[in-house]
Formats: C-alpha cells, sequence, structure tokens
C-alpha cells in the first residue's frame, strides 16, 4: 500500500479532484499557501498496483514534473472504497504485484551510491575477498560479498533500458565497467604486495588453493548463477521487497571471480587469469541481460506513448546483443567444462585399468595404494600432464611386466602426451 501526496498546480485543483472521484479514491485536501503555483496537497491511499496506472492518468490530467509527488509506504488502510479498489488492481497476475514505473526508477537511482563510496566499497570488498581466497576461507569471501555495492549499476541499466532513460543506462554500464576494472586492480596490487612481502607461504601453488583454483577454471553452472542473480534482483526490486540478500548474490557472482584473476595476475600468471575474467564478464552481461528481460515481462514500459515503439525496438536490440555474447561465453565455459569433464573421466578410467590390472594372478601381490594425476598447468583447458601410480607390494619387489602394463592401460586413456610413474611401497604383514 501507499500514500501519495500530491501537490495541486494552480487551475487543475477542480480536474484532478474529478480524476480522484472518478476512480472512487478516497483523498483529502489542504490549502496551500507557500507557493501561488500550488494551491492545494491532496492526500490519497492507493494499492501498490494502482500508483502507476492513476499517476500517468493524473500526469495527464496536468501534473508535470516540476510539482511534488511523493509517494510512501502505508501500513494499514481502514476503508471499504479502498478494499474496493485493491480489488479492482490486484489480479494475481505479475503486473499487479510490482511497484509502480516512478518508484522503480527512484530505486535503481537509490541503490547506486555516489563514486567515490561506490569506488572505495569496491576495492574494500575485493581486498577482502583476496584475502579469502588465498586463506582458502569460504567464510571471508561470503564476507566480501556482504560489503560489494554492485547491487544498483547491475540493475540500473535494465531499469533504465525499458523506462527509457539512457542517463541512468549509461551511468550504470560506466559504474560496472569501473567496478570490474577496480576488482581485479585492486586484488592483483593487494596479492601482490602479499606475496613479495611473503605474508603467504613462498612458492605457494594457487592451483592447490581450492577457494582459487574453482574459480581459474569455471564451468557452465556459473551461468545459472548470474542468470539467476539478475532475475532475483530484478523480482526484488520491482516487488518491493528487500534487496540485501540480493545484493551479495550478485556480488558473489562477480566479486570472487574478479578477486581470483587479480591473484592469478599477481603471481605472474596471466593464463590462470583468462577462465576468472570470462567468469566476471558473462556474469556482468548476464545479471543485466536476465534483469531486462525479467522487467520488460513485468510489464515495464516507457511514460510516453510515442517512446514506447523506440525503447521495444531498441530494448530488443539490447536483449539480442547481450544474449549473443553470453552465447559466445557459454561456448568457451562449455569447451573449459568439457575440459574438465575429460580430465576426471581420465582419472576414473585410468583408475579403473590399474585395478584391473592388479586383479590379475600374476599381480595378485600387488595393490593399488594411491592414483593421482598432475595437470599440465595450460589454463583454463587443463589436461594431464604426469600420472603417479604408488604400489604396495613385497619388500623390495618390483615388476617389469606390471609397469609396462599399468603404462600401456594409463596412456590408452588419454591423447595427451602423459608421464606415467611408478612408485613401490614395501608391506610387511606382521
Amino acid at each position: 500500500m501507499r500514500l501519495v501526496q500530491l501537490t495541486v498546480p494552480t487551475g487543475k485543483r477542480e480536474t484532478i479532484l474529478k480524476t480522484l472521484d472518478d476512480r472512487e479514491i478516497d483523498y483529502v485536501v489542504t490549502d496551500e499557501k507557500s507557493n501561488r503555483e500550488y494551491t492545494a496537497v491532496v492526500y490519497f491511499p492507493l494499492p501498490s498496483a494502482a500508483v502507476e496506472p492513476v499517476l500517468d492518468e493524473l500526469q495527464e490530467a496536468g501534473i508535470d514534473d516540476d510539482a511534488y509527488t511523493v509517494v510512501v509506504d502505508a501500513e494499514t488502510v481502514v476503508s471499504r472504497r479502498f478494499e474496493s479498489l485493491r480489488e479492482k488492481y490486484e489480479t494475481g497476475n505479475v503486473e499487479s504485484e510490482r511497484i509502480s514505473r516512478q518508484e522503480l526508477e527512484a530505486e535503481a537511482e537509490s541503490l547506486t551510491p555516489t563514486f567515490g563510496i561506490y569506488a572505495t566499497m569496491t576495492v574494500v570488498s575485493a581486498i577482502v575477498a583476496t584475502a579469502g581466497l588465498l586463506l582458502d576461507s569460504p567464510a571471508v569471501v561470503v564476507g566480501s560479498m556482504v560489503i560489494a555495492p554492485l547491487i544498483g549499476p547491475a540493475l540500473g541499466a535494465s531499469v533504465g533500458s525499458v523506462i527509457d532513460d539512457e542517463e541512468l543506462v549509461f551511468e550504470s554500464v560506466l559504474y560496472q565497467i569501473l567496478g570490474v576494472v577496480l576488482a581485479i586492480a585492486a586484488a592483483a596490487l593487494f596479492a601482490w604486495m602479499v606475496r613479495v612481502t611473503n605474508i603467504v607461504p613462498p612458492g605457494l601453488d594457487i592451483a592447490e588453493v581450492g577457494e582459487i583454483s574453482e574459480r581459474l577454471t569455471p564451468d557452465l553452472l556459473s551461468l545459472a548463477v548470474a542468470l539467476g542473480a539478475g532475475v532475483a534482483g530484478i523480482v526484488s526490486i520491482s516487488t518491493g521487497i528487500s534487496v540485501a540478500l540480493v545484493g551479495v548474490m550478485i556480488a558473489a557472482a562477480l566479486i570472487p571471480p574478479a578477486a581470483a584473476a587479480g591473484i592469478a595476475i599477481a603471481w605472474g600468471e596471466p593464463s590462470a587469469a583468462i577462465g576468472s575474467t570470462v567468469l566476471v564478464l558473462v556474469n556482468v552481461i548476464s545479471v543485466n541481460l536476465a534483469g531486462l528481460v525479467t522487467l520488460w515481462y513485468a510489464g515495464y514500459r516507457p511514460e510516453g506513448i510515442f517512446s514506447l515503439a523506440p525503447t521495444e525496438a531498441r530494448v530488443r536490440k539490447r536483449v539480442a546483443g547481450l544474449a549473443l555474447v553470453v552465447l559466445v561465453f557459454a561456448v568457451f565455459l562449455g569447451a573449459i567444462t568439457y575440459s574438465s569433464y575429460a580430465l576426471a573421466t581420465f582419472e576414473e578410467d585410468a583408475t579403473s585399468e590399474i585395478e584391473l590390472v592388479l586383479e590379475d594372478e600374476e599381480f595378485a601381490q600387488y595393490q593399488l595404494l594411491e592414483f593421482e594425476v598432475t595437470t599440465d598447468q595450460e589454463y583454463p583447458f587443463l589436461g594431464p600432464e604426469r600420472a603417479v601410480v604408488t604400489i604396495g607390494g613385497p619388500p623390495g619387489e618390483g615388476s617389469t611386466a606390471l609397469e609396462d602394463e599399468i603404462y600401456e592401460r594409463i596412456t590408452a586413456q588419454t591423447n595427451a602426451d602423459i608421464a606415467v610413474e611408478i612408485r613401490y611401497i614395501g608391506l610387511v604383514e606382521r
């Protein structure tokens, strides 16, 4: 529910009150003495779904942007006419559940802080995320998402597109670009300082850190996170639900991979930064695409009827362009996913083949203790480089035949040029 406070321009009083009477809207009028341009202030309650059509009709009656229109939340309205009004506008479909276009625009603008605060909070969140990744601490990484101010710019571009506010679109896109650059740069600088001052152990292999490695080789499932964040963000902002938790979800799609890219750059491994950088970009685009489609589906349109056709054409072009870019990135992520799948399949098949060899009576005295695959570090498409097989058996004994058989079975599972190392550990029964 909303309470609308509207200043009445000189000569428009009867027209405005007639409009409210025709719609059976209760109102209170107070005379205005402070300004000759306005003769009164009208207060009237409305269901949330009625705000946009009523304000549009009042604007057609002569209320322009120079007049003061204030829309605030109303906790309770007790009125039979209001209940009838609610039944008229709240039909249970998507459009009846959303806030007005005017409120949406104000909400999108309020979610974007001034550039100084935005830049500061983005840098801080990137530094915290970098620390969390290097510590391999999911809790710290989640903390970095909470302070990231990304939801405003991430959703502002979509809002500006559907309501024909190109200034909001430009500002939001600019903020997003600068946010990504600042996050990666801040993460790289902080990670470099940590490395050269030996705050982390010298020789730390970032590929061995779980929180980092999973973002250096992203897969197609990452798209689901970004698309879900975009839809959830728009649903939250357009229905007046708290967007705090959704902001964390959007930050989850952007800040940790940006920090991982910065760490890879600081470690002198630019190829390792490719996957996480692509993940950041595709997530940014996916959030915008999901938000744009969701807003248009929810029924948001520009204010003027003559702006509808150009805006619709522009939105379609942007959706098509964003979808095309997401598709290209999806192919790239699909290739990474396939590479990871092939690596996992090789390890599983090779393990099965070794176990089959050891089931032979000739090698009954041996058992597989461990099978480890080392990747080639050619990010983001990792492949097997070396396989280490640890065999347990009688002390001081080895088998050339076993070694040859294991080597053939392992190399048959991959087209890569892979080195095979077989280690023996003596087992003594007591």
